[in-house]
């Protein structure tokens, strides 16, 4: 292809897509092997709240919607919208939705803060500059299907006699059922069913559960430390600023990464400036 692709036009468009796909890959490549923690292969849940503007910072929240849901449509990702709040005249108020793909939660993360956006507001007739704010936070989804093992001999089983009011289900038999589980001190009971297996069926259920929240309980810290994070994105701390008048520029404060070709960084062109994101942590942790 290299020997035809200076006297060949089509062989040169081929090959010039070629370099140009390698690149990409490469270049994702590159971007997700920066990517380490625990969730970061995870699906996201993000929301879009947009905040001090009025109007105007409803539209920027609708904007900053349409980048992500951009980004995701050329990463090959596909997005559920959870809820979405429409602005009082225009816009949103907010948007809840889950990003599916590879990636998508580490990718996405370096996003999570106020986004600011400079420009002249097209809701003011006096053609006044307008600055407008919007927070973009995200959270991994975690798989819920947690294998809860339990073993027999961490169980004691005690029976005894239903003693609530049950007409025909409570009989005079030991059908009721106690269940402790050792290791952990949790006690569950069931009487209401017709027979002891019955009643055991349904405590084990309910110590499946008990045990169920125990487990959810170890990932409480890493949820704190999100939650933590998203209080501490208050308007006036923004992460990005993007700028339409007088200039045209879109800046991280953060990497000090910048590009003035605005129009497709809001069409979802942010790779770059997750990757700069990613390199300058990455510099970070290893200081």
């Amino acid at each position: 292809m290299f020997e035809f692709a200076s006297e060949d036009k089509d062989s040169a468009r081929e090959l010039k897509t070629l370099i140009l796909t390698l690149e990409k890959a490469v270049d994702e490549a590159e971007t997700k092997s920066l990517l380490s923690g625990e969730n970061d292969p995870n699906n996201a849940i993000c929301s879009l709240q947009s905040g001090a503007g009025g109007t105007d910072a409803q539209d920027w929240a609708q904007m900053l919607f349409r980048l992500y849901l951009r980004w995701a449509e050329k990463q090959g990702f596909r997005v559920e919208i959870l809820d979405e709040q429409p602005g009082s005249e225009a816009g949103i108020k907010s948007a809840t939705f889950r990003v599916i793909g590879d990636y998508a939660y580490g990718l996405l993360s370096t996003e999570a803060g106020v986004h600011r956006l400079v420009r002249i507001s097209p809701f003011n007739s006096g053609g006044s500059r307008e600055t407008s704010f919007a927070s973009f936070f995200v959270s991994p989804e975690i798989d819920e299907d947690i294998e809860v093992e339990i073993n027999e001999k961490d169980l004691r089983v005690d029976t005894y006699r239903s003693s609530g009011a049950g007409g025909q289900h409570v009989n005079v038999t030991d059908s009721a059922v106690r269940i402790t589980h050792l290791p952990t001190n949790i006690v569950v009971t069931c009487q209401n069913q017709r027979s002891q297996i019955q009643n055991r069926q349904v405590a084990m259920q309910v110590l499946r559960s008990r045990l169920y929240e125990l487990e959810l309980e170890k990932r409480n810290a890493e949820a704190a430390e999100l939650e933590e994070s998203k209080q501490d994105i208050s308007f006036g701390s923004q992460i990005r600023n993007y700028v339409l008048h007088p200039y045209r520029l879109v800046k991280d404060t953060r990497t000090k990464f910048e590009q003035s070709d605005v129009e497709s960084v809001l069409d979802g062109e942010i790779d770059p400036f997750i990757k700069e994101f990613l390199l300058f942590k990455k510099g970070l942790q290893q200081s």
